[in-house]
């Protein structure tokens, strides 16, 4: 069923009982992405009796989908050291290992995020050419979606780091978003490039020097206040202050809405109203939808592994799938690289060596 060279049918591994989906939204989502993608392939591992009769009621998956009987179960209380022990005996440790092992060619897990990255950076390992993998996702804005990394991989990152993060996060730019030179920039506290820490000033200089050779455009630096403005296509922070930015915002889209339904409720004239404002709520309410955000990465490791929202739903799920099939078709490993290459010949002398400070042991 499975090849590793074989991109033009590539192979999923889903993790059936990770998350709070369970193997209903997993085989739906897969049926949804093989409406979209007829190429795919799945190897579902879970406890058969549960998958099973749920795969009876999807034939197209069914028809192009081997269940791997597994017992085990990452909980989403698991800590990841508890997890890597277990991981051969779980549905999540076994998709990831299939990845490995050239049986498929992305796995997607709903799973705890702690284990999963831990597994994945185990069982992978890390890219020729970079240090440490990075989180990355989607995130609306007032114009289309920004990419944004590293996202809670990573909480204390030096220059090289944000480098690297900086050309990974362009090729996952031109592989998701389609953009041939998508626009980058590091998250800082002002757009002066005096203004951050060492980290980022050393980051911006060695991006500068090298980015006319590179498919990207380097903007400098973007504020907090600017992310959802869309004016930049990819958005370099550390773990630590990329996972704040990412909650912030999940949190201030919950405040919008939930004082949008308040408002509306407050007087017959407000609900009036809101018969005629509905479907621009609904377009509001479905450009704020994470499920159509749907699959963070971890980009920088030997194999994709694709992070789906632990309460995704059906659409949510089969979103997550999607962006495993176009990190596959389009060779995302290939692009990196290259990129990494053509950085790596084009930075200048005395830009060559690493910063020591904010390394992290």
């Amino acid at each position: 069923m499975t090849t590793k060279t074989d991109l033009s049918r590539p192979v999923i591994a889903l993790d059936a009982m990770g998350g709070d989906v369970g193997p209903e939204v997993v085989v739906a989502g897969a049926e949804l992405a093989r409406e979209r993608y007829p190429n795919l392939r799945f190897r579902i591992y879970g406890q058969e009796d549960a998958v099973r009769p749920v795969l009876a009621r999807s034939p197209r998956v069914a028809a192009e989908a081997e269940i791997v009987h597994v017992d085990g179960v990452v909980l989403g209380t698991d800590k990841p050291a508890q997890a890597i022990r277990r991981a051969r005996s779980t549905s999540m440790g076994l998709a990831i290992e299939a990845v490995k092992a050239g049986e498929a060619h992305a796995a997607v897990s709903a799973g705890n995020t702690g284990a999963l990255m831990a597994m994945a950076k185990l069982a992978l390992r890390t890219m020729e050419g970079i240090d440490r993998p990075a989180l990355v996702a989607l995130m609306p804005t007032m114009k289309s979606d920004s990419v944004v990394l590293d996202l809670g991989a990573n909480t204390d990152c030096d220059a090289e780091n944000l480098v690297q993060f900086a050309v990974m996060g362009a090729a996952f730019a031109r592989t998701v978003l389609g953009l041939e030179r998508p626009k980058v920039a590091f998250l800082n506290i002002g757009e002066e490039d005096m203004k951050g820490t060492e980290e980022i000033r050393e980051a911006a200089n060695l991006l500068r020097t090298a980015a006319v050779d590179l498919p990207l455009e380097f903007l400098g630096n973007v504020e907090g206040n600017g992310i959802a403005q869309g004016n930049t296509d990819v958005i370099v922070t550390d773990g630590f202050s990329g996972n704040i930015a990412l909650k912030t915002a999940e949190g201030t889209a919950k405040l919008v809405t939930g004082l949008l339904a308040n408002a509306y409720r407050n007087s017959w004239f407000t609900k009036l109203g809101y018969l005629f404002s509905r479907p621009a709520l609904r377009a509001l309410r479905d450009q704020l939808d994470p499920n159509n955000h749907n699959g963070a990465v971890f980009l920088g490791l030997n194999g994709v592994v694709v992070k789906s929202h632990g309460g995704a739903n059906i659409k949510g799920f089969a979103n997550a799938i999607g962006v495993a099939h176009d990190l596959v078709t389009q060779d995302i490993h290939a692009r990196i690289h290259s990129d990494m290459e053509n950085f790596a010949a084009h930075r200048t002398p005395s830009a060559s060596g690493p910063s020591d400070s904010g390394k992290a042991a």
